[in-house]
Order: structure tokens, then C-alpha cells, then sequence
């Protein structure tokens, strides 16, 4: 995770004039609801990138939400389709700034990004992230 220019210029509605600030993305946690008996129980995968996922703030506005905790920030997450931003109701930031007293700035402490999908596009990403770290430990390898 990394964090270019200050986040907290991002106010409740988008702007294109925050499109310098980028904040680069290394995990992303996949969210799907399936039927747990009688109810819908919410089930995750957090998924880890080789090439970190970028945001741009132009794709951001803050969620006004005045029950959470100091230095936590949630946004709302827009999809650029040509021109034009739509909001995605499937996507979901939050960020946990730090203040430092001796460098009188705020730091990136946590990121998490939430991507609420179906249940047959969370089962094909359970199955590759399955197989994936199944061969990074050799698994199924015959042993001499």
C-alpha cells in the first residue's frame, strides 16, 4: 500500500481536480452472501496482487460517517466509463491515517479495499487463488 498526496482533500462528492492522488492497493477482499442455513451469511476471500491495484481520487468521495473511530476515513468508490464517473455500489475503501507529531503529517497505517461480487464469480476466485497457492507449495508434487 502506498499513498501519494494528501487523502484528506477528498471531500463527500467527487472531484476531477484530485485525480493527482493515488493510493496503490496490494490486497483486495472479495465479498459474496450466500444461504447459511435459514439466513444469508457474508463469506471472504482476501486476495493478495503481484501488480498492486491504483485509485485515483477523482474516482473517490468521502462517506460522512461521524461514528467512526479518529483517522479512519471511508470513501465511496466511482468507476470511470469514458467520461463519465459511476458510482459502484460494489466497491468500498476505508483508511486509517496516523498523525505524526514530529513530521506534522498524516501517515497510511491500513487500507481496505471491499469488492461485493455474485456467488459464481467469488467461487471461480476461490478456485484460482486455490490452485495458485497450490503451486507455489508444490502440492501434488511426487516426493522421491
Amino acid at each position: 500500500m502506498k499513498l501519494t498526496g494528501n487523502i484528506l482533500n477528498v471531500k463527500n462528492k467527487r472531484d476531477d481536480r484530485h485525480a493527482g492522488i493515488t493510493l496503490e492497493i496490494d490486497k483486495i477482499e472479495y465479498i459474496t452472501h450466500k444461504k447459511d442455513g435459514k439466513y444469508y451469511q457474508p463469506f471472504d476471500l482476501m486476495v493478495e496482487l503481484d501488480e498492486p491495484v491504483t485509485l485515483t481520487g477523482d474516482c473517490l468521495a468521502r462517506k460522512e460517517d461521524k461514528n467512526l473511530p479518529e483517522g479512519e476515513y471511508d470513501f465511496l468508490v466511482y468507476d470511470k466509463e469514458g467520461d463519465d464517473y459511476v458510482l459502484n455500489e460494489n466497491k468500498f475503501l476505508s483508511v486509517l491515517l496516523v498523525y505524526d507529531d514530529e513530521e506534522h503529517e498524516h501517515i497510511l497505517s491500513s487500507v481496505e479495499y471491499t469488492i461485493t461480487v455474485p456467488n459464481d464469480e467469488f467461487k471461480v476466485l476461490k478456485e484460482e487463488q486455490h490452485k495458485l497457492r497450490a503451486s507455489k507449495k508444490g502440492i501434488g508434487r511426487k516426493k522421491r
